[in-house]
């Protein structure tokens, strides 16, 4: 349980203010799988606009990645900056998604459109990392999990299936190719503007306030705004920074290798599960996405996230996620020569590894180990460490994977994508310790900040 100043504020039940956060940021990662899945879904239009008819090449390869990079490079980027302000740099990220969400459209060769998605990635990676810090930081203490995991975890395949059925109904509605790929791309800038004034208008976090801008004053309104009640001035961190980075790095590096061993497999299932299953169904990749998202996928995020994470704890979700993942791939894998025959089979047996996978992806996809194992202090570059990892996972998959499929076969990759994702439960256990249900103070040891205040007065 929370003590001092922040303890009024971890104790409240879930309110309006709660909520509104919640919408103010999981609408900008609502972007973010919009802008980040709609490549993917486009990219065949895309090559062949620009009169490129491979498409498992390296244009390919540079477009799918591009944002991945920038991503990497945004988050640590805003994470510095972060320490300077959550609020200050908050809404940069979104406007800086959709001016170029809109960009794409006007994309005139493969170069310009690469580039352009490269700085996307940039703001993308922002949002990675402000996001959940500024989720966390507002959250009550029970229900931390929830608000990050809908926040986040849920919102961002929502952006996903949202990519997927606007570029459904455009070529349904027969629009040209080359407009359809630029339409589905440049719509990543419609919810992006649309809570740039939201982000604009909440109020700093009182963690921020107190701790590193030394502005108890302000803290304690913030406070008061949540709680409707007044509390003593919380102190600043004067620690140094290098200390308290020394004394939390295994934790913040341990969940930065959780998310890049979560998105190694979860970025490479993508790559069989359409191809070997959407076909025999007489499925396109994109129906068959379709499918498992609103069957399998929505359905399980929205309840890990909502009734889960709170009540069980991070680290069962996430260790018994990999391992029902794991299990599902190797059954997969046995299955594959049947495949043709029993279509529905596959497609089930594919639906529950992607409700397996989504007890990782509620935890470690959701950026919440790295906001919870980092104290107030570094939490932002804490944060930006661990989306990094989750980038490196997500290129290893985008990069490395399909020159897997060509020399040890789908059955090999299959199969080494269940013992990543069995290395990832082992990890989990191994790692990080449980921080379902207690406060950021108590988990980082960050009340130490008061005792070196007052040993300073």
């Amino acid at each position: 349980m929370a003590t001092g100043s922040f303890a009024v504020m971890d104790e409240q039940k879930l309110k309006r203010f709660h909520w509104r956060a919640l919408i103010t940021t999981g609408l900008g990662v609502f972007c973010d799988g919009f802008d980040l899945s709609s490549i993917g879904i486009v990219l065949p239009l895309v090559l062949a606009s620009f009169g490129i008819a491979k498409i498992g090449g390296i244009e390919a390869g540079l477009l799918a990645g591009s944002a991945l990079v920038g991503a990497a490079l945004g988050a640590l980027i805003f994470g510095v900056l972060g320490q300077r302000g959550r609020k200050r740099f908050y809404g940069l990220d979104v406007l800086l998604m959709g001016v170029m969400a809109i960009a794409q459209a006007f994309a005139p060769n493969l170069e310009w459109l690469i580039a352009i998605r490269f700085v996307l990635g940039i703001g993308i990676g922002a949002d990675y990392v402000l996001s959940p810090t500024i989720m966390a930081e507002h959250a009550n203490r029970a229900d931390r999990g929830k608000i990050i995991g809908l926040g986040f975890g849920l919102m961002w395949p929502l952006g996903a299936l949202g990519a997927a059925l606007l570029n459904f109904a455009l070529a349904g509605l027969g629009v040209s190719a080359d407009l359809q790929w630029r339409l589905v791309l440049a719509a990543g800038a419609i919810p992006a503007f649309a809570v740039l004034y939201l982000r604009r208008t909440m109020p700093e976090t009182a963690r921020f306030l107190a701790r590193l801008a030394d502005e108890p004053g302000e803290a304690v309104k913030v406070i008061h705004t949540i709680s409707g009640q007044n509390v003593a001035h919380p102190a600043a961190d004067a620690r140094p920074f290098g200390a308290v980075f020394a004394a939390h790095a295994r934790m913040i590096f341990s969940a930065a290798l959780l998310w890049l061993l979560f998105d190694i497999v979860v970025y490479s299932g993508i790559l069989f599960g359409p191809s070997l299953i959407a076909k025999s169904l007489g499925l396109g990749p994109v129906e068959f996405s379709l499918l498992m998202s609103i069957i399998f996928s929505l359905p399980s995020a929205f309840a890990f996230a909502n009734f889960g994470l709170d009540r069980f704890g991070r680290k069962p979700i996430q260790v018994w996620g990999f391992v029902g993942a794991a299990a599902m791939l190797l059954l997969f894998a046995v299955l594959k020569q049947n495949l043709a025959a029993l279509p529905l089979l596959g497609l089930f047996v594919f639906g529950l590894y992607t409700v397996a996978i989504n007890g990782p992806s509620i935890v470690s996809g959701a950026g919440i180990l790295g906001v919870e194992l980092s104290p107030t202090r570094i939490r932002t570059v804490g944060q930006s460490i661990t989306v990094v990892g989750g980038r490196i996972g997500a290129s290893i998959s985008a990069f490395l994977f399909p020159l897997l499929f060509t020399s040890i076969g789908e059955v090999g990759v299959i199969a080494l994508l269940a013992g990543v994702a069995l290395l990832g439960a082992g990890a989990t256990y191994l790692l990080v310790p449980e921080t379902a249900g207690k406060s950021l103070e108590a988990l980082n040891d960050d009340d130490m900040a008061d005792t070196v205040a007052v040993a300073g007065q």
